[in-house]
């Protein structure tokens, strides 16, 4: 039987490896490579040299012996588009960066935008250590790359971790450019296909199998900062938990910008919260279905916000005489729970970050966790994290479970007859002082002393908290291998993000003393209905129509209300409240839809200010509420002449 060899083929999608025998013709070779690449017998072209030259045409007469390719060899595959001599492969980045990852996919903007960017950080010239002339550079002002570890740990606050583009400069730096970087995202499943054996449990062998993970600090993140626009966005979310002392959930909506206190970095802006159906109490939190998921995000989409992230409360009254909360979120305790960690890793799983340089198209992710808690001093701090690519894939797989009764504690699951799970190793440091690698298989305790230098990260989003009770949250799982809480700080803690309100509050959306109510809070008595938007229309009288209307929660009621919803009529509204252009406002105010809207309204015995004057259907508010009428308790319309609510039986009035 002759030797076999594996030979790797390079492509814009990727390297794969090709099984072949040294006496194998040229033209069997290429159609394994096709078979394994998907192409066409004719549609690629496999060059033995980097440069296009040395073509491998598909001879019978010639083997690859003859060809003197040699087990290991790298060839390089281009599509027929991309054979030619003068083609060039497909990229948007400036270093001439060539990706050979997923080139057709379309990355955000902020990426797109801080792609184009120099990077590089430029310093003055030196008074005392530089000996040359103002048009000189030495190495004491010569710019320096975003990637400088250096510069990053001088900053005040110290970066301990540069900035994902900050990290891609750092890839494709060199004398390649980085021609062919590709960022592979880690897979802790067996890989389908192998025919050599049975499948598992039966069998398995080292093609198909996924390579063991080793715990490592990831050096970047995709997001280095979170930021309110203003106090009042944070402040009305923490209402529910101050009524009723129980936890609370919400989505953030906003924005990716550029952080510019970190060389290349994000920053993600967070301009509204939307609040889903949930079911919340002292110490647990529980998410409902909702229904109207997708028409959120449709909405958000038109307003030019997306979903960038989640927040939960853990607080916990100290005392309600000074209104302090407790801080048992620290280095002694733990910053996330690990049920709260596999939450956070389900959810960047599910908005991963587009990049053309992955061969999947997406690389990591920009979804950012924040969470409301006591601080050292005892008042109310948003801290925020992201969990590591590594954690991301541990519970994609279903490899990671979170501890019944210690929340700093984690279970790694071991391979059964269903599922086959990697090892999962860390570093630690024996008596010796030397750095040894050992199975997570249990982590041994005094784990946690190695990372303990490790502190929280830059608590500047503060609001003083007001009286009532609320425990932390609890977790609730079966495991079967514990780990501790140090390598769940490796999944996660290395990503923590800082919180910021600005200086100068921004407002996407207007801000009234009296608020629309916010959506799924029925059990505080604030329900959304025709009922409390004409309460609110009532009392806001602003001459500026799109003052009155630019609030998230209200523009939301519109489009999902079940008696009138404005889905397919609102995207002129939509359009003036994201431009704030007052004329689009007024343009749509004169609508048909916005009059029914203000009908509905006055049948609740609610009288609107200059209703007659801007009505389109015309008549008088008496003659609109002798018609039909709607139920101040269920918003069902009744006919006129009835004094009880055909829907829910409750009187009128």
């Amino acid at each position: 039987m002759a030797e076999s060899i594996i030979i790797r083929v390079q492509s814009p999608d990727g390297v794969k490896r090709i099984t072949a025998t040294k006496r194998e013709t040229a033209a069997a070779f290429l159609k394994k490579v096709a078979k394994e690449f998907g192409f066409q017998n004719n549609g690629f072209s496999v060059y033995i040299n980097r440069n296009k030259t040395g073509e491998i045409t598909a001879s019978s007469n010639k083997s690859l012996n003859l060809l003197k390719i040699k087990h290991g060899d790298l060839l390089f595959l281009f599509p027929s588009s991309l054979a030619g001599p003068s083609a060039e492969m497909e990229t948007s980045a400036p270093v001439g960066l060539k990706a050979c990852g997923a080139p057709h996919v379309v990355e955000d903007e902020i990426d797109q935008y801080l792609s184009r960017q120099d990077g590089k950080i430029y310093r003055s010239r030196d008074p005392q250590l530089c000996r040359h002339g103002p048009l000189g550079k030495c190495v004491h002002c010569v710019p320096l790359e975003p990637f400088d570890e250096d510069y990053l740990n001088h900053l005040e606050p110290p970066v301990k971790h540069m900035s994902f583009h900050a990290y891609i400069r750092k890839l494709t730096g060199g004398a390649d450019k980085g021609k062919f970087v590709a960022l592979e995202n880690i897979s802790c499943k067996i890989k389908s296909g192998c025919e050599g054996h049975l499948p598992w449990p039966s069998g398995i062998c080292t093609k198909c199998q996924p390579s063991a993970i080793t715990l490592n600090r990831q050096k970047y993140r995709h997001v280095d900062n979170i930021m309110f626009e203003n106090h009042t966005v944070a402040d009305r979310f923490l209402d529910f938990w101050r009524k009723t002392g129980n936890q609370h959930f919400g989505y953030l909506y906003g924005r990716y910008t550029e952080h510019k206190d970190i060389p290349l970095g994000i920053r993600a802006e967070v301009a509204a919260i939307y609040e889903p159906p949930q079911i919340g109490t002292q110490n647990s939190l529980e998410l409902l279905e909702d229904p109207k998921a997708e028409v959120v995000d449709e909405i958000a989409a038109k307003l030019g916000l997306r979903k960038v992230g989640w927040i939960f409360t853990d607080l916990v009254s100290e005392d309600t005489r000074k209104g302090t909360v407790r801080y048992s979120r620290n280095k002694d305790t733990y910053f996330l729970s690990s049920e709260e960690c596999i939450t956070a890793g389900d959810f960047q799983n599910k908005h991963p970050n587009i990049c053309r340089l992955s061969p999947d198209g997406h690389f990591g992710s920009k979804f950012v966790t924040a969470v409301a808690t006591g601080g050292p001093d005892n008042q109310v701090h948003f801290e925020g994290y992201q969990v590591s690519n590594q954690c991301m894939a541990l519970v994609r797989d279903e490899c990671l479970l979170p501890c019944k009764d210690a929340p700093e504690l984690g279970y790694a699951k071991e391979s059964s007859s269903e599922q086959y799970v990697p090892d999962v190793f860390y570093k630690d440091v024996d008596k010796f002082g030397n750095e040894i690698t050992q199975l997570a298989r249990p982590l041994p305790v005094e784990y946690l002393i190695i990372d303990k230098e490790v502190g929280a990260g830059d608590h500047t989003g503060v609001l003083s908290s007001s009286s009532g009770p609320g425990p932390c949250l609890t977790s609730k799982s079966d495991g079967v291998t514990p780990l501790t809480g140090c390598l769940l700080q490796l999944l996660w803690r290395a990503l923590q993000i800082t919180t910021t309100f600005p200086k100068d509050p921004v407002y996407t959306f207007s801000i009234s003393q009296n608020p629309f109510p916010i959506e799924n809070r029925d059990v505080l008595g604030e329900t959304q209905d025709f009922h409390s938007l004409a309460t609110y229309l009532s009392q806001n009288t602003s001459s500026v129509f799109l003052d009155t209307i630019s609030d998230f929660h209200l523009l939301l009621f519109l489009v999902t209300n079940e008696v009138m919803p404005l889905q397919d009529s609102i995207s002129l509204l939509l359009e003036a409240v994201r431009t704030r252009n007052e004329e689009l406002a007024q343009t749509w105010k004169k609508s048909e839809q916005w009059a029914t809207i203000e009908q509905l309204c006055s049948t609740v015995g609610v009288q609107l200010p200059g209703l007659q004057e801007y009505g389109a259907v015309g008549g008088s508010v008496h003659a609109a509420s002798a018609a039909v009428w709607a139920c101040q308790h269920c918003t069902f319309m009744n006919q006129p002449g009835t004094g009880h609510c055909e829907m829910c039986s409750l009187p009128r009035t």
